[in-house]
């Protein structure tokens, strides 16, 4: 092998491939990697990320790109790399091991564990030496390694302490309560009490989107007509689209943002958050009839059909927040950038719109473009233009930015091809063309899953996560891939309702309980049957940046009732509901979608 790159050379992952040329004698998740650490008597060393996340790489330039960090990591661990987005099952389970150990987790994940797999350290982001009161890199590997070869037994104790209790917290308590509406009441007053009023949202700063508390309050005021309720989701809606959060040049929404404001965005794009941000205010348009959440729908998609589309119907992941060295490059402005693209007059005219000042609000002196706390009619008035003239002003010199903007080196694009996630896509799109009436929408929508039924399913019809290159890679569907492509059919079969969608959605709902149901738990496991054993067979049940598979799954085998009139699928699904009955009354707020899915059984109930 060239002395260049390492093991992760061969791989197909984008993320693999920008570690492929560490000095870290990097191997690929698998047994190889495993006989060498039992055979060697090594620890390994388990790095756990994706290809556009900013922390994953700042630890890979301060660390995995050093020479002394390697030096260490070759000659006393066996190091593996993960990229989580075509491993979510490695992910999940470790992702358990460091909050359990240390009751947060991100990443990028670090574990050290036992040659069979059993962690004893967890850690996010480490820099190389100890700062911001984080341990140092170089520190905890010398602290391993010693303890390793001369108390090893106190680490194999933590490992077995850490792993029963992952193993533990795959059986949440049965439920103490009887499903009811009042679990739906709880999820509304808990969102309420967490609701920022002022800037919308949930919680302090980092602020997320989450969809699904918008889309739970959005059937919560179907049901209820609380106005509170539309009032928290219209709030949120606004000043996010308002934020730096929205790339108001390109369209689209970054991954979340650092403040309270929805200002300073990490500027990752991902393809489930545009696919569910453009959902939800596709369903914002449906309960409101208000045309500016279409509007953003619009935009949103347009997004997403330019960048992350491919030549066969299929959507690539995400893009980078970094390029040309700094995080948001490709997105933040000077004033002098504004007057050389717009000239002086339109330059203040678009600045005083979007908050461009000569000192800036972000890095170097550069702007996030952002309007928080600003309104089309007063800054119309305050410039004495109409709100159609100032409108069509700030189209043109949006086209011009946009321009300029294509001129520059764009953020890298992960163009590996996710299942759960083109499905969530064709979610967006079939509702985009029923409330927006335009079928090209639809054509899309079932374009990508041609495309999918084409690469990403085996000969013998097992649906498969991921493809790259013309290649679909080796990993079998989870369930979120099997939830996901169930709610896309049936998004799709509210569209252009046909025997043959509904056909094959019986078909994934039927092949997802084969592969995935826990008879004794009332649940899906998050692998199939036929799936890599790892070290526990994890159930999601929690919301958190996606809606979990349980939560999809219990909410479509509802909607393929109504559908086909098969009792069985309500059976399952009021199964899973019953069972989680006492964690959605302890904690509602955690499982937002799930409650949508508790909202649709209890409305069938009355």
């Amino acid at each position: 092998m060239d002395q260049k790159t390492n093991q992760l050379i061969k791989e197909k992952s984008p993320y693999l491939l920008q570690h492929a040329h560490n000095p870290v004698d990097w191997h690929p998740w698998g047994d190889a990697a495993f006989a060498k650490a039992k055979t060697e008597d090594k620890p390994i060393f388990l790095s756990i990320g994706y290809s556009t996340c900013h922390w994953c790489h700042v630890m890979a330039h301060e660390s995995f790109e050093d020479q002394d960090v390697a030096d260490v990591l070759n000659a006393h661990f066996i190091s593996i790399k993960v990229d989580k987005e075509e491993r979510p099952d490695i992910d999940s389970v470790y992702m358990l091991a460091c909050q359990a150990a240390t009751g947060h987790g991100g990443w990028p994940l670090t574990i050290i564990m036992t040659p069979d797999g059993k962690p004893f350290f967890a850690g996010t982001y480490l820099p190389k030496s100890r700062r911001w009161g984080k341990p140092g890199l170089v520190q905890v590997l010398d602290a391993v390694r010693k303890q390793w070869q001369g108390n090893r037994k106190d680490l194999l104790t933590y490992a077995e302490k850490v792993t029963s209790f992952v193993r533990e917290a795959q059986t949440p308590p049965k439920a103490e309560v009887k499903l009811s509406p009042d679990v739906l009441h709880k999820g509304f007053t808990q969102l309420s009490k967490n609701f920022d009023h002022t800037y919308g949202g949930f919680g302090q700063a980092p602020k997320f989107p989450s969809p699904h508390n918008l889309l739970f309050l959005l059937n919560y005021y179907r049901r209820t007509q609380e106005d509170g309720a539309i009032t928290m989701v219209e709030k949120t809606l606004h000043v996010m689209r308002a934020g730096g959060i929205y790339d108001h040049i390109g369209y689209g929404f970054s991954r979340y943002s650092v403040d309270a404001k929805w200002i300073v965005p990490h500027f990752e794009k991902m393809l489930y958050d545009n696919a569910l941000l453009a959902y939800t205010y596709l369903d914002a348009t449906e309960v409101t009839g208000k045309k500016k959440y279409a509007q953003v729908a619009e935009e949103v998609l347009t997004y997403v059909l330019r960048d992350l589309s491919g030549s066969q119907g299929e959507f690539y992941s995400a893009e980078d927040a970094d390029s040309e060295g700094g995080e948001g490059r490709f997105y933040t402005w000077s004033e002098d950038e504004l007057i050389e693209t717009l000239g002086s007059e339109k330059a203040a005219l678009f600045g005083g719109y979007y908050n461009v000042s000569s000192q800036g609000n972000f890095e170097h002196g550069t702007n996030i473009l952002q309007r928080v706390g600003g309104s089309l009619t007063t800054y119309a008035a305050t410039i004495k233009r109409t709100e159609s003239e100032l409108v069509e002003i700030l189209e043109e010199c949006r086209k011009k930015m946009l321009i300029r903007r294509n001129k520059r080196q764009r953020p890298f694009r992960d163009d590996k091809v996710l299942t759960a996630w083109n499905c969530l896509m064709v979610v967006s799109l079939a509702k985009a063309a029923r409330v927006l009436d335009r079928a090209m929408y639809r054509v899309a929508a079932e374009k990508c899953l041609a495309f999918m039924e084409k690469n990403l399913r085996r000969d013998d019809g097992r649906l498969m996560a991921a493809y790259r290159n013309g290649e679909v890679q080796p990993a079998v569907a989870y369930l979120d891939d099997y939830a996901f492509m169930l709610w896309a059919l049936l998004e799709l079969h509210d569209t252009a309702p046909t025997l043959e969608i509904l056909s094959k959605a019986t078909v994934v709902a039927d092949e997802m309980i084969r592969l995935f149901w826990d008879e004794t738990q009332d649940g899906f496991f998050f692998t199939g049957s036929d799936s890599e054993i790892l070290l526990v067979r994890t159930q999601e049940w929690i919301d958190a940046e996606m809606p979990s598979g349980n939560s999809v799954a219990a909410r479509m085998l509802l909607r393929l009732t109504k559908k086909t009139g098969q009792g069985k699928y309500r059976e399952l699904s009021a199964r899973m509901l019953n069972r989680m009955a006492g964690e959605l009354s302890r904690s509602p707020m955690a499982y937002a979608f799930l409650l949508t899915a508790c909202d649709e059984l209890l409305s069938q109930n009355d």
